[in-house]
């Protein structure tokens, strides 16, 4: 790595070189190894005596959105997935800069990082990296995510570094990389849709916060997660009606507002809490999904109903693909949306919610409202 202009992408092939083992065509499952392989990558210290797998980060928005119980995004879902085909535990730590985070891993207080640092700081700090991405920059870029992502190690020996490289380039041959930066997208609104939402949040928001906040906390539900929901809905209008017959601040529709015991959709505290006590039921419908996953099969369920939920997953099953993975739903929608609206419409309605709930969880005015 004496030439400074090398990339990422070309450490991530040099180290598949360096470990014959690995050194296989991309096609090939590199994370999906025997037991016996598996017991062998780890170091006899670290992940296998544990079971659990240290990771160090630096929250961002191309990395780990983490805020009042919620934790995902684009570099953790997908770290989220490799110690899962590890079998082992992940303990994501957060710091505050990527300085923290290679010291972290210089003194082997976790097994890499997940940064955004430079080449030189990383070179100069004597670990190396493998990009975050196996390549697939344009993608990161598409959808404004930090092109300069990478999982950083303490020795081009590490084996684990070879795994994970064959782990990520996996992930981008099979479409996960560019599934996950879809879904992740930051700028899926762009800053002038963001201005307007902002503005009517500050305007609308402090009338019903009342009612979000006592409709989630019966519900056991984040009420600003609930607020994002029903400004996706209705922008907080109790007066919004749907071509449907779907109306109020949480767009109920008839059948499901008598379920949930509301007389009066047009009622803004009593749509809420039917609005909170369904999706608290949707959640509940999908408690094999773990988290966060769950929140977003609980979205698509409140849009599309859980029946329509309900009949991918049989068919995801039958693909011989785990139902239960947020991933391959989204995929799934994504695969038909050309051909099916409501798939459209869901993969939108739940894209939105995401990027209003770390706006209002986020943003300085709107987190103090």
């Amino acid at each position: 790595m004496n030439n400074t202009n090398s990339t990422r992408t070309g450490l991530c092939l040099n180290l598949l070189q360096l470990r014959p083992l690995v050194k296989i065509s991309l096609a090939l499952a590199v994370i999906s190894l025997s037991p016996n392989v598996t017991q062998g990558y780890l170091h006899p210290q670290t992940a296998q005596d544990s079971h659990t797998l240290t990771v160090v980060t630096v929250q961002s928005p191309s990395t780990v959105f983490q805020n009042d119980g919620f934790t995902h995004g684009f570099s953790y879902d997908l770290v989220r997935n490799y110690a899962k085909n590890m079998d082992v535990k992940l303990n994501l730590v957060t710091v505050k800069d990527n300085t923290t985070a290679l010291k972290w891993v210089k003194q082997g207080k976790a097994q890499f990082a997940i940064s955004t640092a430079s080449y030189d700081q990383i070179e100069n700090s004597n670990l190396v990296a493998v990009e975050g991405s196996c390549g697939a920059q344009s993608t990161l870029a598409k959808h404004g995510l930090n092109t300069n992502l990478s999982w950083t190690f303490k020795s081009a020996d590490d084996p684990m570094a070879a795994t994970a490289t064959g782990y990520l380039c996996q992930s981008k041959q099979t479409g996960k990389i560019q599934q996950l930066a879809s879904f992740y997208a930051q700028n899926y609104l762009d800053q002038h849709s963001l201005k307007t939402v902002t503005r009517n949040l500050q305007q609308r928001l402090p009338i019903y916060k009342a009612s979000f906040k006592q409709s989630a906390r019966q519900n056991n539900l984040d009420w600003q997660f609930l607020a994002a929901i029903g400004y996706q809905e209705s922008y907080l209008n109790p007066q919004s009606v749907s071509p449907t017959g779907v109306r109020g601040v949480m767009m109920l529709t008839q059948n499901t507002a008598k379920a949930m015991g509301v007389t009066d959709r047009e009622n803004p505290t009593q749509s809420i809490q039917g609005g909170a006590k369904y999706f608290n039921l949707m959640l509940q419908k999908f408690n094999d999904v773990p988290y966060p996953d769950r929140n977003w099969f609980a979205l698509v369920a409140y849009n599309m109903g859980p029946g329509a939920v309900n009949q991918i997953q049989g068919k995801l099953k039958k693909q011989g693909k785990d139902p239960n993975q947020w991933l391959n739903l989204y995929q799934y929608l994504q695969s038909h949306q050309a051909n099916n609206g409501r798939h459209k419409q869901a993969i939108q309605y739940v894209k939105r919610i995401r990027v209003y709930l770390e706006h209002i969880k986020t943003h300085d005015q709107l987190a103090q409202l």
